[in-house]
């Protein structure tokens, strides 16, 4: 149900109230149940969607808002008229969505107006003591998305554009302890734990094996759930994912102390953070990049979300690397079929890996390309298609 509240000189433009006549509570997680998303026009007037599940308004904009998506009147419109259009628009960059990408994404999901049974939907799931975000999209064979350290389903959203369409139910899933997942205090945020919470995940949607893509820290918790759980786990597809250091590591010492609890205590308010966060992220200002900023200042500003954060970059750095549990030793027991995705202008995992890779797990497939730490962000186009073609050859026998 929606209503509108226009003001007394202004009319709400038709594909804005189009949208809205359609929205679908069933459609969207609204943590909390209400929720307040701008629906910015660059050359018209902005209003705000304001969600009191299961209803909708549209209002005129005032204050501030939880999600804001932005768009000229033509794109509005080209969305109203088609059921995929948001998605279309926001793939194109024609559509900007900014601050929560869970909410905003969520909003294009819910009014879409589409009955299919495999349309983007946002859902939240209760798995052994946690809830889990997820997003999903598409029927088929189920593929699992797991996102990097500090990032969240949203950066999946290339990922189901690409994969849902060709006959699979692709599931992107907050990791616990980011995005809007449960974020305990006690927690190991560890290789292990995440692959417990995938597995978690797949026997609450019901689902005996499916196949994973994971991206940095999310590639490492993928390779974990294929070492822990190979009966549940079909395929493996890597985008440059976190390995353990060959080298010494000359911080261990400091890091074998509980310092992630220091999250809880420390100031951190957004006005210092959000500046430092930017600068440090190419194109952190403006774009995906921007967007990827902005879902992890939202769960890095609570002391919960620090936690987690820390934690887990504690437990990539201290990865053991030799010895008859470290990860190299562990990785030739890999029995899934795998795929290395690398980019050659990668920072943080460097493509000098990938020899490491072959002499440790001599079967798997591996694809350069020419981008950075975020394949599926830097070059969509040519991840995906090196991921269909992975999941659609033969099995290895």
């Amino acid at each position: 149900m929606h209503t509108t509240a226009p003001g007394p000189t202004r009319t709400v433009p038709p594909a804005l109230d189009a949208l809205a006549s359609r929205f679908n509570p069933y459609d969207i997680d609204v943590p909390g149940g209400s929720a307040r998303i701008r629906l910015a026009v660059s050359d018209g007037d902005d209003w705000d969607a304001v969600i009191d599940s299961p209803e909708i308004s549209l209002v005129p904009a005032e204050g501030e808002p939880d999600a804001i998506l932005s768009a000229d009147t033509e794109t509005w419109a080209q969305i109203a008229e088609d059921v995929r259009g948001g998605m279309t628009a926001f793939r194109r960059r024609r559509l900007r969505v900014r601050q929560n990408l869970h909410l905003g994404v969520g909003f294009l999901a819910a009014t879409s107006g589409s009955q299919e049974p495999g349309r983007l939907r946002f859902k939240r799931i209760r798995t052994r003591g946690l809830e889990l975000s997820i997003l999903e999209a598409g029927q088929g064979d189920p593929v699992v998305c797991i996102h990097g350290l500090g990032g969240t389903k949203a950066s999946f959203m290339t990922t189901v554009s690409a994969l849902a369409p060709a006959g699979r139910r692709v599931i992107a899933m907050d990791l616990p302890g980011f995005g809007e997942s449960s974020k305990p205090l006690s927690a190991a945020y560890d290789a292990p734990y995440f692959a417990g919470a995938v597995v978690a995940l797949l026997d609450a949607l019901g689902l005996e094996r499916a196949s994973l893509i994971g991206n940095s820290m999310g590639g490492r918790v993928a390779i974990e759930a294929g070492l822990l759980y190979p009966e549940r786990i079909e395929r493996i597809a890597l985008l440059s994912p976190a390995l353990a250091w060959l080298r010494p590591r000359q911080w261990d010492w400091l890091l074998r102390f509980d310092l992630p609890k220091l999250g809880l205590i420390q100031p951190a308010p957004r006005w210092a953070v959000e500046p430092i966060v930017r600068r440090m992220v190419p194109g952190g200002g403006e774009g995906w990049a921007a967007a990827g900023v902005d879902e992890f200042l939202r769960a890095f500003l609570t002391p919960r979300g620090r936690v987690a954060f820390y934690e887990a970059a504690r437990n990539i750095y201290m990865d053991e690397p030799h010895g008859e549990q470290g990860f190299w030793t562990r990785l030739r027991g890999l029995s899934p079929d795998t795929l290395f995705v690398w980019g050659r202008q990668d920072k943080l995992v460097p493509i000098s890996f990938m020899k490491h890779v072959e002499r440790e797990l001599p079967a798997a497939t591996h694809v350069e390309l020419d981008c950075g730490h975020v394949p599926q962000v830097e070059a969509p186009d040519a991840t995906h298609r090196a991921v269909r073609e992975f999941f659609d050859r033969p099995a290895r026998t």
